[in-house]
């Protein structure tokens, strides 16, 4: 058994004993889920505090719903897709009422990979910037589609069952981000900064976003 089905299993059970009555369980898996929803969550909305509200809102709408779900998706897949919907609905809320607040994308980016470095944190901002004005242009679903699969980690088949399309769609929103984004990007790519981290480096560079710095004397 891979440890996707283990984990998968053990998720199972959980749900199952929270059905039954078991509110230790369905603590276990907020426990579980709570921080990539919540990441979720942020990148979508961009807002801190409604990413909290949203995580809030999510976990107490499945454990009300939690009778009703016949596990024909994971508890996982069902918690996701209810967070995508609470997040984009809570988005264009927001962009009726014409409310605006910092992006603490950024800032938790920065703050991370700067390391108190005055001069880093100069450029990683002027690069984080850039790379979330891209990405925050991209169509909704489109965007959803990266957040999901770049930034959290997930499989194309495990994004496919949460936003509910095939899997050849999925590949084709990831295949359109990258050209879209690299146009926004235009008309030059970014160098990587230094300090950059690897995992940024690593979501840049699929995107095409960067071209390594060559030392010098090579071509």
């Amino acid at each position: 058994m891979t440890h996707a089905e283990r984990e998968a299993a053990t998720a199972s059970a959980l749900v199952e004993a929270a059905k039954a009555g078991d509110q230790r369980a369905f603590e276990s898996l907020v426990r579980r889920y709570r921080k990539r929803i919540f990441a979720l969550a942020l990148h979508i909305i961009g807002s801190s505090s409604e990413a909290d509200d949203i995580t809030q809102d999510v976990f107490l709408k499945a454990y009300r719903a939690l009778p009703e779900f016949e596990g024909r998706s994971q508890f996982f897949t069902w918690v996701y897709r209810m967070t995508v919907n609470r997040s984009l609905n809570a988005r264009r809320d927001r962009a009726r009422r014409g409310e605006d607040s910092d992006d603490p994308r950024l800032e938790l980016a920065v703050a991370v990979d700067a390391r108190s470095n005055p001069s880093r944190t100069a450029e990683l901002r002027q690069t984080y910037v850039r790379l979330l004005r891209a990405l925050d242009g991209l169509p909704v679903d489109m965007r959803t589609t990266v957040i999901l699969v770049s930034l959290q980690g997930m499989a194309h088949g495990e994004v496919a069952v949460i936003q509910n399309v095939s899997e050849g769609t999925i590949a084709w929103r990831m295949h359109e981000a990258r050209r879209r984004l690299h146009d926004a990007m235009a008309p030059e790519k970014l160098q990587r900064p230094r300090g950059l981290s690897s995992d940024l480096a690593r979501v840049l560079g699929e995107h095409g976003l960067f071209v390594p710095v060559m030392p010098k004397g090579r071509a």
